[in-house]
């Protein structure tokens, strides 16, 4: 991937639905060899699809929540099997794997503190050989940027 790959991604972060001849202009080339970066970046998976960012509390869902996982094994079926488990979990938008204290940590949203406890309660608790679960709830957001940094 070289400078030319990396605008590209940088423009279509900022906004996904410009127009190949958009594209093309603000990064600097003609649209021919413009599409076909663009075409290979998505055929190598590094352009993994496009959406629409839509405000959680305009969708119904007024509750954020970070929650660090610390499971009791590590052993390959509880890793495993933790990771299916939530893999299906649509409230759900992140999982990461993490270093320090925490072996994951869950990004979820969900409409209301009593809907965020039955989640807990019924879907997330009841995943095999979890060891202790810290929430933390976010109240506002500083940045919300999907655009990576120039190198």
């Amino acid at each position: 991937m070289d400078d030319k790959d990396r605008q590209i991604i940088r423009a279509l972060q900022r906004d996904g639905r410009m127009s190949n001849q958009d594209l093309a202009a603000a990064v600097n080339l003609s649209p021919s060899p413009c599409l076909r970066r663009l075409r290979n970046l998505e055929k190598r998976g590094v352009i993994r699809g496009y959406s629409a960012r839509v405000e959680p509390r305009a969708y119904g869902l007024a509750i954020t929540a970070f929650v660090r996982i610390r499971l009791e094994r590590h052993d390959e079926a509880t890793v495993g099997s933790f990771e299916r488990e939530v893999g299906r979990m649509e409230e759900v938008l992140e999982c990461h794997v993490m270093t320090g204290h925490s072996d994951y940590q869950l990004r979820v949203v969900i409409d209301s503190l009593d809907a965020y406890e039955a989640f807990i309660r019924t879907r997330l608790q009841r995943v095999g050989g979890i060891g202790s679960i810290d929430t933390s709830f976010a109240y506002g957001t500083v940045k919300d940027s999907m655009v990576f940094p120039t190198r």
